[in-house]
């Protein structure tokens, strides 16, 4: 009984330590450790704002809906598996799956005819979903695809549209060139006065 007891206190004690460290402690260091400068955008989701107001996430991409889908002046990103059910994922569909061939093949007739191409110059980005769904990024070829459309409909020069798109170009975290899609709406929107 007497062993029984000491090792129920032992229990108890070691319960109460880890739960300041683990539970107080530790979470109180990692808040202050996101406070310091430098660290505290990423930590509070690297937020992205124009005029004081936030238009989005830079790790986060957000396919842009045209007010009128004919004129039609956004850079847009790779498609998504997310639905409500799946905020983000996959869809964890092999590359046989008879829906995913066919939602590719609708995505590539629909880009292709979007931007004013034969669907065989559509690049495997614009049609095929990442594993998070939430790409903030495109290929350049992508993006080049796109520079076209949104030059004619935002009015400004095709060379001025490309200028921003290799403004907005970096190595995508993994060493291969990106776009990232919300920085360069916000370039575009800003080169075209606002206007869209």
């Amino acid at each position: 009984m007497n062993t029984l007891v000491k090792q129920t206190w032992a229990g108890l004690r070691v319960l109460v330590v880890m739960t300041v460290l683990l539970g107080i402690l530790y979470p109180l260091a990692v808040w202050a450790i996101a406070r310091i400068p430098g660290l505290e955008g990423n930590a509070e989701g690297s937020v992205v704002t124009q005029n004081g107001q936030a238009v989005g996430s830079s790790l986060i991409g957000v396919d842009p809906v045209p007010a009128d889908p004919a004129h039609d002046p956004w850079f847009h990103t790779r498609p998504s598996a997310v639905t409500p059910e799946m905020p983000s994922g996959a869809s964890n569909k092999g590359p046989y799956n008879e829906d995913l061939v066919k939602a590719i093949q609708e995505r590539r007739a629909a880009i292709a005819e979007r931007e004013g191409v034969s669907p065989g110059q559509v690049p495997p980005d614009a049609v095929t979903a990442s594993g998070s769904g939430l790409d903030p990024a495109i290929s350049v070829a992508y993006a080049d695809l796109q520079i076209a459309r949104v030059a004619r409909v935002t009015g400004l020069p095709v060379d001025r549209v490309k200028q921003l798109v290799e403004a907005n170009t970096s190595g995508a975290g993994i060493g291969v060139p990106g776009v990232n899609v919300l920085q360069l709406n916000l370039a575009v929107q800003g080169a075209a006065g606002g206007a869209h």
